[in-house]
């Protein structure tokens, strides 16, 4: 869900989309799996929404998914 109406913010896209390009700023490229790694152990994000959240910002052209890595459009 992009905009939840009774919901707490860290279980919305918007919320954690930014989260993940906070850690691609930083990294600029890290594969999907070490993406996940960080997320999960830092902010306890699932991989479900890890998933949304990716295909959220490659509709908008934030990132670039190409052989299993994310990286951050310039």
């Amino acid at each position: 869900m992009l905009l939840p109406d009774n919901m707490r913010p860290e279980e919305c896209i918007y919320y954690n989309g930014a989260i993940v390009l906070k850690v691609l700023q930083a990294e600029k490229k890290i594969s999907v799996v070490d993406l996940y790694c960080r997320l999960r152990e830092q902010y306890r994000m699932s991989f479900a929404i890890l998933q949304l959240c990716i295909d959220w910002l490659y509709l908008i052209d934030c990132v670039i998914v190409k052989n299993g890595e994310v990286e951050l459009c310039s």
